[in-house]
């Protein structure tokens, strides 16, 4: 009953837009900032803890972000996995952890009536400040998550996505995927994890974000209560810059499949980028619009290469991917990558029309308010706009901020920010599908 009155709230919230999103700020005791959201109009709220804990944090151990984040509510005080379930079941709640490369975060949510909020509140911090990572439970996860590891190495499109991480960043925190790899997840230690947990999910390097039915003293309250058992520690270093490829390369993998998966990109923008709203809406045109980007029309429509083709940039606090992908049939890789590269230089060198950006910015700006019609969406926000210190009216000022980008805009970040000669192009597929056939370790050719 209680779940169904959970998802009846969400519904109706749904077929509501938030407007004119109102963030209050503060600092905890401990440090730790907040970011509080008020709305009334349903009996609900979300809580989210977000850290500086992403898998950029870990270092040569590569997965230990994940495997720490994923063991959070396996056991936490004196209850093991099934009772902390039950226990959010009981009052119709919800918990979920995950990372990104930047962040790890902790989120719940819950009815606002007190009997059912405290409980769920309760389990949540304890979950928060007082995970056990017990052996049993770590030997379990570990090899739930190595099984993982090993069937991703049958999927091209995961392989794709390791090799072009690898090809952007090289040595660079974000070079490696969140989950980690078979050969450093294998080492792991219930240790390793404690070890990650205590540097890392502290007071200091914390943000706490609540959206829903509460006044800001109780929002305070909760805040307090969340870090008061969690120790200040320190903040971590600065995640190091990203360095610029020098030159073109391009990746050939073999893969036995029918179908070749192609990346092909290089670092992008990040998340205080003064042109990141240039770049945002000129990729639209390019390649972020779907059905109506110039990729998908060059390579799909006109040409029928691919079943879709798309591009898009991925804002971290460094310099994330900017990357165009596609998928496509052995023998027409070396095609599709052509009309892919083709259809880029022409965007660098002659920009928008006037028309394609009058409707890139209805489709973006008209469909701005679902983005967070509801808490959960609204949360996702404001984790984003707390954690990389955006401004409090960011969500605002979007659709201004979007309206105001110009054709000439487009064009001069274009060509400054996105450099043909550097691109890094990766695919995988059947040996007939690219400009250089190699064995699976990959081979890179130089001067694409």
């Amino acid at each position: 009953m209680r779940f169904n009155l959970i998802g009846l709230c969400l519904l109706l919230l749904s077929q509501a837009s938030q407007a004119n999103v109102n963030i209050q700020h503060w600092q905890t005791e401990q440090g730790t900032r907040v970011y509080f959201v008020q709305t009334p109009s349903l009996p609900m709220v979300d809580i989210r803890v977000v850290f500086d804990a992403g898998s950029a944090r870990d270092n040569a151990q590569f997965g230990v972000a994940a495997l720490t984040s994923a063991m959070l509510d396996t056991g936490a005080g004196d209850w093991n996995a099934d009772e902390i379930a039950n226990r959010f079941e009981s009052v119709g709640a919800a918990f979920s952890a995950g990372i990104s490369e930047d962040m790890a975060w902790l989120s719940m949510r819950s009815l606002t009536e007190k009997a059912l909020f405290d409980k769920a509140f309760a389990t949540f911090q304890t979950i928060l400040t007082q995970p056990r990572f017990n052996e049993d439970d770590f030997q379990r996860e570990k090899s739930r998550t190595l099984a993982g590891l090993k069937h991703r190495e049958e999927s091209p499109g995961a392989l794709a996505s390791i090799a072009f991480s690898k090809a952007l960043y090289h040595d660079h925190p974000y070079a490696h995927p969140e989950e980690g790899m078979v050969e450093t997840v294998a080492g792991f230690e219930a240790d390793d994890l404690k070890t990650f947990y205590k540097k890392y999910y502290v007071a200091s390097n914390a943000i706490v974000v609540i959206v829903g039915d509460l006044e800001k003293q109780q929002a305070q309250q909760l805040a307090e209560k969340l870090m008061a058992d969690l120790p200040v520690g320190e903040k971590p270093a600065e995640i190091p810059p990203v360095v610029m490829p020098t030159h073109a390369t391009t990746q050939h993998i073999d893969f036995p499949s029918t179908q070749t998966h192609v990346l092909s990109g290089m670092p992008g923008t990040h998340r205080k980028d003064p042109d990141y709203f240039v770049l945002y809406v000129g990729n639209h045109i390019l390649g972020g619009g779907s059905l109506v980007s110039k990729l998908f029309d060059e390579v799909r429509e006109k040409r029928g290469l691919a079943y879709s083709a798309s591009s898009q940039f991925m804002p971290l606090f460094r310099e994330g991917p900017f990357v165009m992908s596609l998928q496509t049939r052995n023998d027409q890789t070396e095609q599709a990558i052509q009309v892919m590269d083709e259809t880029l230089d022409d965007f660098i060198k002659n920009g928008p029309t006037e028309a394609e950006l009058l409707a890139a910015k209805k489709n973006i700006t008209g469909g701005f308010a679902l983005r967070t019609d509801n808490n959960s969406k609204l949360t996702e926000y404001v984790s984003m706009i707390g954690f990389y210190q955006q401004p409090l009216d960011y969500l605002d000022q979007f659709p201004a901020k979007v309206d105001a980008v110009t054709v000439a805009e487009i064009k001069d970040a274009f060509q400054r920010r996105i450099r043909p000669e550097w691109l890094q192009t990766v695919a995988v597929g059947g040996e007939s599908s690219g400009p250089s056939a190699a064995h699976p370790a990959s081979t890179a050719v130089d001067g694409k």
